[in-house]
């Protein structure tokens, strides 16, 4: 049995329950699909909208957000998971999200133990008091890492381009943590497309597939589209929703962030779940 399900099936009392705070995993099949940028710069969008949010950046030992962002920790995940500093010592505010930075080339944390886990679950807790949505940045890939955050996280949204090999991979995603839990509810974000219209071509081909294989429906968030503009906001170490808010992109994760507002809205988190890792 892999490490993140031993994890997953933990009992309740072992890891704890904690409903009050919403969580939606990021994440994709594979790296090079711009991930990261959705999840900061929709991070940002929602916290215009007057919603608290915090970002963990859990591409643990290989983690960008902070260079996205321009900033330059003191303290980060691995002081955490060292039990070296606690979660109010490494928090960053940025940009009005509540910044949780990762490491950058830290091997060790590629593949935490239970132990880490745990720690950094129980750490987490305490952003009840501090966000009202946890956006969870994952790193690429089916990763026990990465597995065991899209368990805990209340809804997973999977970042997908018009690449075929990105579309496979993201399938991978689903059904390896649809035989874990069947219920797990995923959308679909089209990223780096032309138009609408290829970004509904990306979500039939997936959401066919998933249907057809494994039964099961995916949600469509919306779509970003490719924008000259997001290279620039890059260079700058800006959000391009900040640096250029009227550009293409910039108005794409506006509507996206309206949809994402919605469902998190929706989000039915004190709903008990019998073996579920939380925090």
């Amino acid at each position: 049995m892999s490490q993140a399900s031993t994890l997953y099936k933990l009992n309740d009392n072992v890891v704890g329950s904690f409903s009050k705070l919403k969580k939606i995993a990021i994440t994709s099949g594979k790296g090079g699909v711009g991930k990261t940028n959705v999840v900061v710069n929709l991070g940002v969008a929602l916290s215009r909208q007057q919603l608290k949010v915090a970002v963990l950046d859990a591409d643990y030992g290989l983690g960008n957000i902070d260079i996205l962002l321009g900033i330059e920790p003191d303290k980060d995940i691995s002081d955490l998971l060292k039990d070296t500093a606690t979660l109010e010592e490494i928090l960053i505010s940025k940009n009005e999200l509540l910044i949780i930075p990762a490491s950058s080339g830290v091997q060790s944390l590629s593949n935490l133990s239970e132990y880490q886990e745990i720690l950094l679950y129980k750490e987490l807790k305490k952003l009840e008091h501090m966000a009202e949505l946890l956006i969870i940045d994952t790193a690429a890939g089916i990763s026990d890492n990465v597995i065991s955050l899209l368990m805990a996280a209340d809804e997973v949204y999977l970042v997908v381009t018009p690449e075929n090999t990105s579309i496979v991979d993201a399938y991978a995603v689903v059904k390896v943590v649809t035989e874990l839990d069947a219920f797990k509810k995923f959308s679909i974000i089209a990223n780096m497309v032309e138009d609408e219209e290829e970004a509904s071509e990306v979500f039939l081909k997936i959401s066919r597939a998933v249907k057809k294989f494994l039964n099961k429906e995916l949600n469509y968030l919306g779509y970003i589209r490719k924008d000259e503009h997001l290279i620039e906001a890059i260079k700058f170490q800006e959000p391009v929703v900040e640096k250029f808010p009227e550009s293409p992109c910039g108005s794409d994760y506006l509507k996206l962030s309206k949809n994402v507002i919605d469902r998190v809205a929706k989000m039915d988190v004190g709903k008990e779940k019998k073996s579920r890792l939380d925090f």
